[in-house]
């Protein structure tokens, strides 16, 4: 395979919202930029959602940085304007994007600590040397389904929450749905509305919900304001505030969840589920909590308590995994749980990661701080490029 190397300044990997907003950022800072995207388009991953999904964080509050998102768009967007958004953004800041461009492996090219320069390989054999890397590839890349027993010998229809199309799919069918996060929720209260005879919510640790807006203040202004304090205190605050506004389903087999919400956005990346139905329908019984999934029979799941059920199909809502670890191998740069060590810093001379914050205050708020905070810092740094290079 023929090879070269090109020298670039900044190079962001990913052109979905985290890195179209580093893009922008560092461009308004006199960077040049060049995004690298494995898709075909900006916004992949938000092109594959549902038909319908909504943001769960109000349209002020979810901007990039430089360009408010349309008023016509409502007060929380579809994901298909999202993406009309996301497309306007990078033409609008004229953003350098390759598309088709598969990050294979990046390493150090060698220069002391302070002015460190990266080599970006890709697939195609082109490789780029950078004084600046972002890594903004996202947080749920790749869907995750727990390696369950049985579960590669469980004949019935069975797909992850990625795959998802919408709740007509199953019409008539009795669903289990893995999961208690808000992918769960949301795929629970849809395949009600579309009509399917029964909708389990296999459970393993009880969920924080919380309402959309209470008293006319979006619930996401009130995260902002709460995370300015003490973690110990921003738990008991939201304790007190689910007790008011979200009912007591105990008798429905959902207890009331410790008062840990925050502590549990940050230890366990764990945000809380936002009620777009899923409260009303627990209460009335038309979603029924099960125990979480131990393992599965050819035509059967088994469940923790004890208990056999045979649904028509499985919903997995079970995650996504940062899929870093091939790309970043032997860099340092991830946790044991191959999450970046940081985001929105600088975690190594050069390389920053954006959007991989996890908040309760909204996931486009805070790639948008992290970006301005990256482009900042990267401001300061050495701008240098360098001649493509034939090998």
């Amino acid at each position: 395979m023929h090879t070269t190397l090109e020298g670039v300044d900044c190079l962001v990997i990913g052109a979905g919202p985290a890195g179209l907003a580093a893009a922008h950022e560092l461009m308004r800072v006199g960077r040049r930029v060049l995004v690298l995207e494995q898709g075909e388009d900006v916004a992949m991953s938000w092109r594959a959602h549902r038909v319908g999904l909504r943001l769960h964080t109000v349209r002020r509050l979810s901007a990039l940085p430089g360009l408010p998102i349309p008023r016509s768009y409502g007060r929380y967007v579809t994901s298909a304007d999202l993406v009309r958004y996301l497309e306007h953004y990078a033409a609008s800041a004229d953003i350098d994007i390759r598309f088709g461009t598969t990050v294979t492996h990046i390493e150090p090219a060698g220069g002391i600590d302070g002015n460190r320069r990266w080599v970006v390989s890709t697939a195609s054999g082109t490789s780029y040397e950078a004084t600046t890397v972002v890594m903004a590839t996202g947080y749920n890349r790749r869907p995750f389904i727990p390696d369950l027993p049985g579960l590669d010998g469980y004949a019935r229809p069975h797909v992850h929450a990625a795959d998802y199309r919408g709740g007509d799919q199953f019409a008539g069918l009795d669903v289990l749905v893995v999961g208690a996060g808000n992918a769960a929720a949301e795929a629970a209260t849809e395949l009600v509305a579309a009509g399917a005879s029964r909708v389990s919510l296999a459970v393993r640790t009880t969920p924080h919900i919380v309402r959309r807006r209470v008293g006319g203040i979006p619930m996401q202004a009130i995260a902002i304001l709460m995370s300015l304090l003490p973690v110990s205190v921003a738990d008991r605050l939201a304790s007190v505030l689910s007790r008011l506004t979200i009912p007591d389903l105990s008798a429905r087999k959902v207890a009331r969840p410790r008062p840990d919400l925050y502590t549990r956005v940050r230890r366990d990346r764990s945000v809380p589920v936002h009620d777009t139905g899923i409260v009303r329908l627990l209460a009335q019984g038309a979603v029924t909590p099960v125990a979480a999934v131990t393992g599965f029979g050819s035509d059967s799941v088994h469940l923790a308590d004890g208990s056999v059920t045979h649904p028509d199909a499985v919903v997995f809502a079970t995650g996504y995994r940062r899929d870093l670890e091939t790309v970043l191998a032997g860099l340092g740069l991830l946790d044991e749980e191959g999450s970046p060590i940081s985001s929105g810093t600088e975690a190594a001379p050069g390389f920053y990661f954006v959007g991989f914050t996890v908040s309760a205050t909204g996931a486009l708020r805070e790639l948008a701080g992290d970006a301005q905070r990256v482009a900042e810092h990267a401001r300061r740094r050495p701008h240098r490029v360098l001649a493509a290079v034939g090998q």
